[in-house]
């Protein structure tokens, strides 16, 4: 991706588009899907949404505004791994994770849409990933998103594969 291409136009264009794949990738989940899990240590759809909504709210939009606007501020503390449990995301009905993630985008999305000119080069220490651009973590924002697509797409492909017995995925192609 070029740096002409990465701007906050572009950013919310595609955010926006990623949060309707979102949505529509859980859109026909029955509850008991939206909680099953592929696996003990993997994650449900609703436990992917609650992730996303966290991460919209204290993880992205938080951290591209200071880096923007506030560089030598540190970053509030956040534990995506452990919040999952700690907030109980699997506790919670599929439409209010849904509609609470889609409600954080949109206020991601004004906020972008309202910055105009962004100074991509714009600079934060990070004590783990070293010195981090606006940029960065810009375009990690959009990667984030296609990280959670593909997983939603795998925990899909899973219960499928786990209900459709006595019939097999097989003829489908390899996973």
């Amino acid at each position: 991706m070029s740096h002409a291409i990465l701007n906050a136009t572009f950013a919310a264009g595609r955010l926006a588009a990623q949060a309707q794949v979102i949505a529509a990738l859980v859109a026909d989940v029955d509850e008991e899907a939206a909680h099953w899990r592929p696996a003990a240590d993997a994650w449900s759809m609703v436990e992917v949404l609650g992730h996303l909504y966290d991460e919209e709210r204290a993880d992205f939009r938080t951290r591209l505004d200071l880096t923007l606007h506030q560089p030598e501020a540190d970053w509030p503390p956040i534990d995506p791994q452990g919040w999952v449990t700690a907030r109980a995301y699997n506790s919670r009905a599929l439409a209010d994770a849904l509609a609470d993630f889609l409600a954080e985008r949109e206020r991601s999305l004004a906020w972008l849409r309202g910055l105009g000119e962004l100074n991509l080069a714009s600079e934060h220490r990070h004590p783990r990933f070293g010195s981090m651009a606006a940029g960065e973590l810009l375009a990690a924002w959009l990667a984030h998103d296609c990280l959670h697509i593909r997983q939603l797409n795998e925990i899909r492909y899973a219960w499928l594969a786990a209900h459709a017995a006595p019939y097999a995925v097989d003829y489908a192609g390899d996973w």
